[in-house]
């Protein structure tokens, strides 16, 4: 009996819930190391004695690994085989998150922290443009929303994971258990169908390169996305937005513990709790206010982006300064929904900027720009400043960091340059260009 095909509905709703899933212990895996700070501070045995310094620098080492490497998996994504490539990463990192257990010291905990950076590169560069193809472009702010609520679903869970964790069991344990159970996602990724790149806008094949063109194609590739100037602004802002929160997700439970005065595991469950609450609320509404209004502005993306990160400077800045428990709590929630806004729309803008053979190249060139630019230096940054003032005194350059992204989303948005393809429930805002109806916007 021939097989029936699969349901393209049923294929897609089942690879979003597959690739969230995994998204929530991607950032799960991320922020372990952020609930264990001060434990690895402590002295030998109990901790490893680490500065602020060298906690930054694990940060930062599982960043630079994370986006040096993301080309070469964005370039591998948009020709070779995406769900066993996505499978691939999340066996890496989980492995490596494992490993983070047997450190005995600075640089064999940061050799296991970078090498996380090797996996999640693959599953983070691929696993957009397999959505894209997943899914119509009138949809993909809700599914990146969805997508994204992993975010700070997952980063609560590796704060109040880690911080349980840490507190019964000690740090080790904690990176232990973080990550095993990734190496079930990962074979659960490696059974996903792979439709074909821009499935939703008419593509039938996949693209193809080998060798020498290979590469030629690549470094083509990226140098064009270079200069698609809609493409670019969109990126900056992201990487100033990448900027604070990185440092603000990994600082935040350090400022509560030393600088308020709250317990290890009242400091990490309750941002923790915070994160869930607020990135789930923050996220779903953000991918939903932008999908109601792209019919009526094509820029919708950007607008709810930097509307919303500008708004959240005054209470970022107050989180910060404020001392009493109600004021810092409440200032801390209201940033915090503001901020998680952007994660649907901004990965949507990016998304839709670009021909569909080539979003995952556009999603390594933005996670290596965004990170290079943005929470590389971040969190070093802080715990340098933090070592020779204070750690409070040192988080108040997120709030200016946050505006520089607000402001930077609003002009692009306000220079009016088309961010989405045309689609028939949005009206083109140009004439489109001899037999390039209904296809991809040509990169500025």
């Amino acid at each position: 009996m021939p097989n029936r095909p699969a349901d393209p509905v049923r294929v897609a709703r089942w690879g979003l819930f597959v690739l969230t899933f995994v998204n929530l212990f991607n950032y799960l895996d991320r922020f372990i190391l952020a609930a264990v700070v001060e434990s690895l501070k402590k002295p030998f045995p109990q901790g490893l004695a680490l500065s602020d310094t060298q906690l930054g620098a694990l940060a930062t080492g599982f960043i630079l690994v994370y986006m040096l490497t993301s080309p070469i998996f964005g370039t591998l994504g948009d020709r070779g085989g995406r769900p066993r490539l996505i499978a691939a990463g999340v066996a890496i990192w989980s492995v490596a998150t494992a490993l983070g257990a047997l450190a005995k010291g600075f640089a064999s905990l940061f050799l296991a922290r970078s090498t996380v950076g090797v996996g999640e590169a693959a599953y983070g560069t691929v696993s957009p443009a397999l959505l894209a193809d997943y899914f119509p472009v009138e949809q993909r702010g809700r599914v990146f929303a969805v997508f994204s609520a992993a975010i700070p679903i997952g980063s609560a869970a590796g704060y109040m994971l880690g911080g349980y964790v840490d507190s019964h069991l000690g740090w080790r344990a904690a990176f232990f258990v973080a990550g095993v159970p990734g190496l079930l996602l990962a074979w659960l990724t490696s059974r996903l169908l792979d439709p074909p790149r821009g499935a939703q806008e008419g593509g039938t094949a996949h693209a193809a390169g080998h060798g020498v063109a290979l590469g030629r194609q690549a470094l083509a590739a990226y140098t064009g996305l270079l200069r698609n100037v809609p493409y670019t602004l969109t990126v900056l802002g992201y990487a100033a937005y990448t900027f604070a929160l990185g440092a603000l997700a990994f600082w935040t439970p350090a400022f509560l513990e030393r600088e308020r005065g709250l317990t290890h595991a009242d400091a990490t469950v309750q941002f923790g709790a915070i994160v869930v609450v607020t990135g789930f609320v923050g996220t779903f509404v953000g991918g939903w206010v932008g999908d109601r209004l792209l019919p009526r502005f094509r820029e919708a993306y950007l607008w709810v982006s930097g509307i919303a990160t500008l708004a959240a400077v005054p209470f970022a800045w107050m989180a910060f300064t404020a001392h009493g428990r109600g004021a810092y709590t409440t200032a801390i929630v209201i940033a915090e929904i503001l901020v998680f806004f952007s994660t649907g729309p901004v990965n949507s803008a990016i998304i839709n900027v670009v021909e569909p053979e080539r979003r995952a190249t556009a999603v390594a060139l933005s996670i290596l720009a965004i990170h290079l630019l943005g929470d590389v230096p971040s969190p070093p940054l802080i715990g340098l400043v933090s070592d020779h003032s204070s750690l409070g005194r040192a988080l108040l350059i997120l709030p200016a960091a946050f505006g520089v992204s607000g402001l930077i989303w609003i002009w692009a948005a306000w220079r009016g340059e088309t961010l989405t393809p045309p689609t028939p429930s949005l009206p083109a805002l140009h004439p489109p260009q001899p037999g390039r109806e209904g296809a991809q916007s040509k990169p500025s």
